[in-house]
């Protein structure tokens, strides 16, 4: 099966759909598959369900969506760096399902591994646990969250090879494995497509059975919070 594609907009051909669940990986600016978004902004589909840890910024990563209207809902944990986001939310053009950073990453797991559901204590006694069901193990209070299972997920990694198997880096470790295994189709973006053989069999960090599509990229890499010492 072909697994390579040339771009980001052929990678994505025949898979996009108003209405579709997209899980996203990346935290911060850091590792984020920031090609399949600009192509998914391109392509003009809307009502997207987002499940990413962030938002990006106001004009780069999944900003750019949330610019263009066409995100409906995200799925998220920490969004304190786009004004945007907090624009939109608070005149009712976006909703959100906000997670605990933790549950979060155990709920596209689960969903990754087939799990339906599964309990923690995150969360107990706050409006996270509204409407859920609670359960007590060991004297214990616990809430039951759902596994993520998502149509599409778009994933960043520093090397990937013919078969889709795939090598993150550092930060970029954060969500990436975990989006790559939730999604019904994967697209990778990487920095390097490299001969199948050449990625060390214990530095590979997403099997190729999880990924459909890989992609070689230009990355911005743009940080956040710029923080330099004065002269």
């Amino acid at each position: 099966m072909k697994k390579i594609y040339s771009d980001a907009k052929s990678a994505l051909d025949g898979l996009l759909v108003d209405g579709m669940t997209i899980a996203a990986g990346g935290f911060g600016l850091c590792g984020i598959p920031e090609n399949l978004i600009a192509a998914i902004r391109d392509s003009g589909v809307k009502n997207l369900t987002v499940a990413s840890n962030n938002a990006g910024v106001d004009d780069f990563g999944l900003g750019l969506l949330l610019e263009t209207k066409q995100v409906k809902k995200m799925i998220s944990s920490y969004v304190g760096e786009n004004d945007l986001f907090m624009q939109q939310f608070l005149a009712g053009e976006l909703e959100i399902e906000f997670n605990p950073q933790g549950t979060l990453a155990e709920r596209l797991r689960a969903g990754g591994a087939g799990i339906p559901g599964f309990y923690t204590a995150t969360g107990v006694g706050t409006q996270i646990a509204e409407g859920k069901e609670h359960k007590e193990f060991d004297g214990k209070t616990y809430i039951l969250e759902r596994g993520l299972r998502t149509d599409l997920a778009i994933v960043k990694a520093w090397k990937g090879d013919e078969q889709g198997n795939l090598t993150y880096r550092k930060t970029s470790m954060n969500f990436n494995p975990e989006c790559a295994a939730a999604g019904k189709i994967t697209i990778a973006e990487v920095e390097e497509i490299v001969p199948l053989g050449t990625l060390d069999k214990s530095a590979i960090h997403t099997p190729g059975i999880y990924v459909q599509r890989i992609i070689e990229g230009e990355h911005e890499k743009r940080i956040e919070q710029r923080t330099i010492r004065e002269a």
